[in-house]
């Protein structure tokens, strides 16, 4: 089967419905969201929308839980903290209930799906090989797809050898089919690797193959809707940049 993975969306509707189009276009027919779909864009109640219509699978990552008060917003950033208290007040109830109702990680069909690591489903960022090989060493499927980082990256150990990892661009391919793998799709609405593109990852579960995908979208329009709300205007800034 091709499943389509998203994660962090972050209330950038332009950036998701460009998402979604494009895995309409692909040969996927599940999608699994590895989580944050609200906190620093400015729609979060048409992302939860979209991804309640959409999404197979859906995990709650920690911006999800600072919304739902299940996180206390003193352990985020000024923006993320700022963003956050906005999404309380507008969000809808029955879009917060739902959000409420997600876990930050799950087993589907002997893969496994963490917003952020398999160690520290909520905030530990896996950038490094060696965080990589930690995570690996508790990881019980062979292959874990994690968000959180904002960053497409692929971490692989070769049975007998240490972890290694790189950077994935758009289009890029890779067989998963041997070894221990940890897999992060990128951010669909707040990239942070340069790439302004909205990213996702095409997975195959039949021939264990995987592609790394980026997408154009309405960034001014994005950008536009972050300012209108009155939100930091940096969360709408760095948007162009990928950053």
């Amino acid at each position: 089967m091709q499943v389509a993975i998203v994660s962090d969306i972050h209330g950038n509707r332009h950036a998701f419905e460009a998402v979604l189009a494009d895995v309409e276009r692909s040969d996927a027919r599940a999608i699994w969201c590895l989580g944050d779909i609200v906190g620093y864009g400015a729609d979060p109640n048409d992302c939860c929308k979209l991804a309640r219509a959409n999404a197979d699978v859906c995990l709650a990552g920690n911006h999800d839980l600072a919304v739902t008060g299940d996180l206390d917003l003193g352990e985020f950033s000024t923006g993320a903290a700022l963003a956050a208290r906005w999404t309380q007040e507008v969000i809808a109830a029955d879009h917060r209930d739902w959000l409420a109702s997600l876990k930050p990680a799950q087993s589907v069909d002997g893969v496994g799906l963490y917003h952020a690591s398999p160690r520290d489903p909520i905030w530990e960022y896996v950038l490094s090989a060696l965080l990589a090989e930690l995570c690996l060493d508790v990881q019980p499927e062979r292959v874990g797809l994690v968000g959180h980082s904002h960053v497409a990256l692929s971490f692989v150990r070769p049975e007998g050898e240490p972890a290694t990892g790189t950077a994935r661009r758009g289009d890029e391919q890779a067989d998963i089919s041997e070894g221990e793998w940890i897999l992060n799709p990128g951010s669909v609405g707040q990239p942070r690797d340069g790439d302004p593109r909205a990213a996702w990852l095409l997975l195959d579960t039949s021939s264990w193959t995987v592609t790394w995908r980026h997408v154009e979208y309405d960034i001014g329009g994005a950008a536009a809707s972050i300012r209108a709300a009155r939100l930091p205007d940096s969360l709408a800034a760095l948007l162009e940049y990928g950053q």
